[in-house]
């Protein structure tokens, strides 16, 4: 499904057709491993299955370059054993393609991955009218200024229905900032299902405003457009 005009929702990515850019965001690479140190105890299936959720998104669409939207690993201020294996193995994935890392919040320690791997990390990526950032912070460089599409991570956008209060889904969020299209993608991190937008407290600054009026793209074995937000809160 597409979310803008040459910008299709491939599962959990974007994919920039014109460009043939595919944007993951939100991975949080260690999750389990910090979990378990926090004394939550869960099984570790999150590789395995986002290794299958990667690899049947790159079989759908031609691909040149792949932007990972900020947090691709979880732990501030180290990199943990889980962290160090696993990113390897997901990075491994995109052999031959040229990969740009989105430097987010969580993502304090990237450089030995960055080298180890021959990839880049930068503060946002500009292609055209489009600018990609992480979203915990609002840019102030030219490009930013100049841009009419953003795209977003950060959020982990999800929400609930009034029929379905316990359960959340994961979902893209389509609105506006000041004068630009925002675009806001869900995590894919397999562990959780994010945050629900529709009654927790929303992290991104992008997002301080009411946002009733953003439309609703719920992520399951298909895409779902569900409308405006206010429809579901």
């Amino acid at each position: 499904m597409h979310i803008h005009k040459q910008i299709e929702i491939i599962d959990l990515a974007l994919y920039l057709e014109k460009e043939k850019i595919l944007v993951l965001s939100d991975l949080h690479i260690g999750y389990e491993e910090y979990l378990n140190k926090e004394g939550v105890l869960i099984p570790r299936f999150q590789l395995e299955d986002m290794i299958k959720r990667i690899n049947n998104i790159l079989d759908r669409v031609d691909v040149s370059k792949i932007i990972i939207n900020g947090d691709l690993k979880h732990e501030f201020g180290t990199i943990s054993k889980q962290e160090w294996q696993d990113t390897v193995k997901i990075l491994d994935l995109f052999n031959g393609k040229e990969v740009v890392l989105i430097k987010g919040n969580h993502d304090t320690i990237l450089g030995p991955i960055a080298e180890k791997n021959n990839i880049t990390i930068q503060d946002y990526f500009s292609v055209g009218e489009i600018y990609i950032c992480h979203g915990h912070k609002i840019p102030n460089d030219e490009e930013f200024k100049k841009s009419k599409i953003l795209i977003i991570g950060h959020e982990h956008p999800a929400v609930s229905f009034r029929e379905r209060k316990d359960e959340k889904f994961k979902c893209f969020l389509k609105g506006k900032w000041k004068n630009k299209l925002l675009l806001v993608m869900p995590s894919l991190n397999l562990v959780t299902q994010g945050s629900d937008v529709t009654k927790e407290k929303l992290l991104s600054p992008f997002l301080q405003n009411h946002i009733s009026e953003f439309e609703v793209f719920v992520v399951e074995n298909k895409v779902y457009d569900f409308g405006r937000l206010k429809e579901l809160i």
